[in-house]
């Protein structure tokens, strides 16, 4: 029984995400429908609880400061509202859960920055279809290549008829020159 609900949720995650983690600053792309209007609106701020990071129930917790008040909005990272969420800065914790900045503002709320490569942990690529876009890239290649044969063989036939016409052109006049 575990099997079949494991191939449903593998069925439903996507198939890459970027590693979130607590102390992390993020912006998420969000999906929003208001109407028949659809747009997207991006959430910046701290990553202050991630869990369940292996299920496709994975979620995290972002909070910012907004007009000083504190907003927290939680999002599931495989859902597919969620476009794209973007890692801008990466800090030194050592807990999943930040309750603690909650309680702080200004200055006692800066986190330790830590060096890492933007590119490489935004960088979120899906091997599989890239696999996939290979083969029909080769498929169309293959294809055009026979389809170029073909034009050859064809060229080639075209030829061989046109150079029989003149053969046999160049024969009746040669015929045509002896009679008269």
């Amino acid at each position: 029984m575990s099997e079949v609900i494991q191939a449903i949720n593998d069925q439903y995650k996507k198939k890459a995400v970027v590693n979130v983690k607590s102390g992390d600053s993020v912006k998420v792309h969000q999906k929003i429908k208001e109407g028949n209007k659809e747009r997207i609106q991006i959430f910046q701020g701290l990553v202050i609880k991630t869990s369940k990071k292996n299920s496709h129930t994975s979620r995290i917790t972002v909070r910012r400061i907004a007009s000083g008040i504190g907003v927290e909005k939680s999002f599931m990272l495989h859902s597919p509202l969620i476009t794209k969420v973007e890692v801008v800065k990466r800090s030194k914790v050592r807990r999943n859960y930040l309750s603690y900045m909650r309680s702080r503002t200004g200055k006692s709320a800066r986190m330790t920055g830590l060096d890492f490569d933007k590119n490489a942990v935004n960088d979120i690529r899906d091997e599989e279809l890239e696999a996939e876009e290979e083969k029909l890239k080769a498929l169309k290649a293959e294809e055009a290549s026979k389809k170029a044969e073909e034009k050859s063989k064809e060229e080639q036939e075209l030829e061989a008829k046109v150079k029989e016409v003149e053969a046999r052109h160049s024969e009746a006049e040669q015929t045509d020159e002896k009679t008269a």
